[in-house]
Order: C-alpha cells, then structure tokens, then sequence
C-alpha cells in the first residue's frame, strides 16, 4: 500500500498538481503529528471557502473592483502556496495580471479554470490521504545502538 501511495503521490506532481511545498509539509509530520498535511489542507479547503464566495460576489460587481480583486487573489494565492497547490497558485497569479490589466474577462475566465483545479486538487487529494490513512505511517529506519 505504501507504494501505491508514493505513486499517487508522485503522479500529482508530475501532473502539475503539487510542488515542493508539499514535501517540506510532509516533513514536519512526525509520530506526535502523524496527520500534519492532511489538517493544514482540511483546514485550507475550509477557509477557502469564504475567500472563493466573496470573489464571486465581486465579480458580479459592475464595475469591478481590481483592486479590492487582486487583494483577495493575493491572500487565496498565499493559502494555496502554503501546502504547495501549483496549478490552484499558477491560475491565482494569471487572474492577478488580469487584475493588474483591468481585464474583467480574464479574471472570470480564469476564475472559472481557477475553481476547476481547486475542485480537482481537492478530489485528488481527499483519495491520497485516504489512502495515506489506509497504508498507516511509513516505517523510519533508526540509527543502531
């Protein structure tokens, strides 16, 4: 099982799906903190939630304000570096342009590609934790005595 986790694992980064970040989280998860990544992400997807409903609520604005945009783009942006979501962070960067260009088309075009890799990242990845929780901590190799 542990190996087909690692698989998973790597086919979201090879899919574009996830960068280092992730692995630096995963490296702060130890035996008193066996479930580290999957709460910081559990806790991500909460929160986020409140961030993607009002930059809808602006985007219905006419005119809209880039500015007040860009603002809430920039702290999903962030949200979504912290545990390394490369495609969720790449479209968060493109709809800022768009933001920076008074592109309103851009921005709700992106924002739509934007809710779809946020929706695919988090289906992606409710399968790998629960399969991370299935196969069980992985086995450190200790120093000898």
């Amino acid at each position: 099982m542990q190996k087909q986790l690692a698989k998973m694992k790597q086919s979201l980064f090879d899919q574009g799906y996830l960068d280092e970040q992730f692995i630096q989280l995963e490296d702060l998860q130890d035996d008193a903190n066996p479930n580290f990544v999957e709460e910081v992400v559990t806790l991500y997807y909460r929160d986020s939630v409140r961030l993607v409903q009002n930059i809808e609520q602006a985007l219905e604005k006419n005119p809209l304000d880039f500015s007040k945009l860009e603002g809430y783009m920039h702290q999903f942006k962030g949200s979504s570096s912290s545990f390394g979501a490369k495609k969720v962070k790449t479209e968060c960067t493109q709809f800022r342009e768009y933001c920076r260009a008074g592109n309103a088309e851009g921005c709700k075009r992106t924002f739509q590609e934007l809710k779809k890799e946020y929706a695919t990242l988090k289906k992606k990845l409710e399968v790998y934790f629960q399969l991370a929780r299935q196969a069980g901590p992985v086995e450190k190799a200790c120093r000898p005595k």
